[in-house]
């Protein structure tokens, strides 16, 4: 049993990313607690927990990245368990929020996936979720339960800082990003250009025209998420066209679905900066990507949420490369 704060505590990892669940409970000097993940013949999936959790502080370390369902049903069935086994909180750390682009109906007859999850990980027995740069702000509202958003920004911004880069222009991959944009902007100095793209059908993009000077810049483009790398080295491309010197690309989620991997490395990006919010499999490790860690942040969170501080201060940026280090 740990006890953290003068609160029994415990964490737990499945499936999708053990690794981070790992470095959170390094960061905060506790041990995993021990859980079976399996699948019958069907593919019904079962979980076993293989300790005391009654009375517990629980936290769930669980994106629900591909396959998104298989994690997300582990997930659900992980909360029934603790619910029945009388934990007396279950805290889900979902650092990455499937079905997020799902967030509301662009078509008729179009489901809001997205509020459909919510629903289900409440009645599941979440008391709490913690998601990382959440793709719609407002899905944060689906939940009648609390929800912490964390931000990649500072993370991804000292590595950033710490690269020197000189006649910077942080760049948005549509109008949308267009607040990111700012924020990074006011961070590391910089001014700020928008590609002004179409859509014509999911994980397909045309860039339009760019809006901003980016002629002789280090241009930087951030958004929440790299999923098939179409819109970004196809922006990246539109970039160096129209006369930028270099191009770089920080998101928080590194999903890179498909051929995004050749893309990007047969891109014109000189490097892709991504956390490990996802795990990144090791045939799609390539010397152009760069993966973060997000764990200190996380462990972090947690001790703030037992300790009933508020969480505001941990994505207030101040320049510091010691600022990733262990607790």
């Amino acid at each position: 049993m740990s006890i953290l704060l003068g609160k029994k505590i415990k964490l737990f990892a499945l499936g999708a990313n053990p690794e981070l669940a790992q470095e959170i409970a390094d960061s905060i000097g506790i041990p995993l607690s021990d859980c079976e993940v399996d699948h019958f013949a069907d593919g019904e999936i079962n979980v076993q927990i293989n300790e005391t959790v009654r009375g517990h502080h629980v936290f769930i370390v669980q994106p629900t990245s591909t396959p998104v369902n298989d994690h997300l049903m582990e997930l659900l069935i992980m909360c029934d368990a603790l619910k029945r086994a009388s934990a007396r909180t279950i805290n889900l750390i979902i650092p990455y929020y499937g079905y997020s682009r799902q967030d509301r109906k662009t078509k008729s007859r179009q489901p809001i996936s997205a509020k459909l999850v919510a629903d289900l990980l409440t009645v599941a027995g979440a008391t709490r979720v913690i998601v990382m740069d959440i793709h719609a702000a407002q899905i944060q509202g689906f939940f009648n339960i609390p929800v912490d958003n964390f931000m990649g920004l500072p993370i991804l911004c000292n590595y950033l800082m710490d690269k020197h880069l000189e006649d910077v222009v942080v760049v948005s991959p549509d109008h949308g990003g267009a607040v990111r944009a700012r924020e990074y902007a006011k961070i590391l100095n910089a001014s700020i250009a928008i590609i002004d793209k179409r859509r014509p059908e999911p994980n397909k993009a045309e860039v339009m025209n760019i809006i901003g000077e980016v002629a002789g810049k280090t241009c930087i483009m951030v958004d929440d998420m790299v999923d098939t790398a179409g819109t970004m080295t196809a922006g990246a491309q539109a970039l160096m066209n129209a006369g930028a010197k270099e191009v770089y690309a920080a998101c928080t989620h590194g999903v890179l679905s498909g051929a995004a991997v050749e893309r990007i490395q047969n891109s014109c990006l000189k490097e892709v900066i991504i956390t490990n919010t996802i795990k990144l499999p090791e045939e799609k490790k390539i010397d152009k990507i760069k993966v973060l860690s997000v764990g200190n942040l996380l462990g972090h969170g947690i001790l703030k949420i037992l300790s009933d501080e508020p969480l505001s201060g941990l994505f207030t940026y101040s320049y510091n490369k010691e600022k990733n280090e262990k607790i």
